[in-house]
């Protein structure tokens, strides 16, 4: 946790600084690891802790009754989550996704609503952007949004929806009543009283297993207000708020997840049980340790600097900018990963691949492994060759 996070000034009841918030989730996020691991259980407690410290507020700006956090304190707080489950840190990334398109693209009433519940801790929000067919490509959607007699009529189906079982309201995106393509796609809010959410499937992964992203159908009405943004304009948002934010926030996660796999791997060593039965100056395992420090501090490094990026609200089309925050998510789902997976090389069998290790890099590496895929890498190198076509000169984001 940095010194920025914990002299934050945001105050409510006991909760005198962001530290003290962030403390409550990790502590209950801790106490119920093994439960939710072992049932593939969206970890219900962290998130009671999340909406009693009003840390869901985070990024509602103060005027509104938020905390006012910034972009900074997004990625310090999913960093310090991640230290203890990433499952936990990608829910609060993703929910603080979410809370942003509505801070900056939401028009009154429905802007006021919302971040009035925000504030107190009463709304927890999933996103709804992945379709049968399309995976979770965000600028084009099939599935058509009806407009009549002053409301929308919601029938979507999305194979992963992190949280949606127990979310307090989804932002979905649809085609737009007016679309004459499938990239006219739009953002609508609804409450998840005016919908029908019905899990169509299971939830059994390899890790990230409580982040509880069942396949779901949701089906409702909701008046035509409840737009965000313009309809068929949701690439604005993406462009500016969904996907900067999530390869900022994911990345803090990632990131968290494998140094919090460090530090547990380092307190062993230095333990006087560890240095027992590990040779301290044996030259492969400091190597192995140099080569996964070095890894997560190009990470730090890149993410800070795509922090900065997006806190100077710089225009985050151009080629440079688009690059780099690719780069970020693809350089941070590899090397996180990497750095636990050298880990595992460097303490053995014992502490690197059993699941009673108090080293828990068997869960970090399961869940990292999920990294690459989620917005899949593949598919983000693509974008990045052609964005490097029109770069000749290689401006530097």
């Amino acid at each position: 946790m940095t010194t920025e996070v914990a002299n934050h000034p945001c105050a409510n009841g006991q909760f005198t600084d962001l530290a003290a918030r962030v403390a409550a989730v990790t502590d209950a996020a801790e106490e119920h690891l093994a439960q939710s691991e072992r049932e593939a259980a969206f970890p219900e407690e962290a998130l009671a802790q999340m909406r009693r410290t009003r840390l869901l507020a985070l990024l509602v700006p103060a005027a509104d009754g938020g905390l006012g956090g910034t972009i900074a304190d997004l990625v310090d707080v999913a960093m310090a989550l991640g230290r203890t489950d990433m499952s936990v840190a990608m829910i609060f990334a993703m929910h603080c996704q979410q809370v942003e398109a509505i801070v900056r693209h939401a028009k009154p009433p429905l802007r006021d609503e919302l971040l009035s519940l925000l504030a107190s801790g009463d709304l927890y929000l999933a996103s709804v952007t992945t379709e049968p067919g399309k995976g979770g490509h965000l600028f084009t959607s099939r599935a058509p949004l009806r407009e009549a007699d002053g409301s929308l009529d919601i029938d979507r189906m999305a194979p992963i929806v992190t949280g949606g079982t127990v979310a307090d309201g989804f932002l979905i995106t649809m085609r737009s009543p007016y679309a004459t393509a499938d990239h006219h796609v739009s953002l609508v809010y609804a409450h998840r009283r005016q919908l029908r959410v019905e899990a169509t499937g299971q939830w059994c992964p390899m890790g990230m297993r409580a982040s509880h992203s069942l396949p779901l159908a949701l089906t409702g009405t909701i008046p035509a207000h409840q737009v965000i943004g313009e309809h068929g304009a949701f690439h604005q948002i993406a462009q500016s708020v969904f996907g900067p934010l999530a390869h900022i926030g994911w990345s803090a996660a990632w990131l968290g997840t494998a140094c919090g796999a460090l530090s547990r791997v380092l307190q062993l060593l230095r333990a006087p049980e560890g240095r027992k039965r590990f040779d301290l100056g044996s030259e492969l395992l400091l190597t192995r340790l140099s080569r996964a420090r070095q890894r997560l501090d190009g990470v730090h490094v890149l993410l800070r600097r795509a922090q900065d990026l997006v806190a100077r609200e710089v225009d985050l089309s151009a080629t440079s900018s688009q690059l780099l925050l690719n780069n970020l998510k693809i350089a941070a789902a590899e090397d996180c990963y990497a750095a636990v997976n050298d880990l595992v090389d460097a303490v053995g069998l014992r502490h690197g691949y059993l699941q009673d290790s108090p080293t828990r890099l068997e869960k970090a590496l399961r869940d990292l492994r999920s990294a690459a895929l989620n917005y899949s890498n593949d598919r983000l190198h693509l974008a990045n060759g052609r964005l490097c076509l029109l770069d000749a000169d290689v401006r530097l984001g």
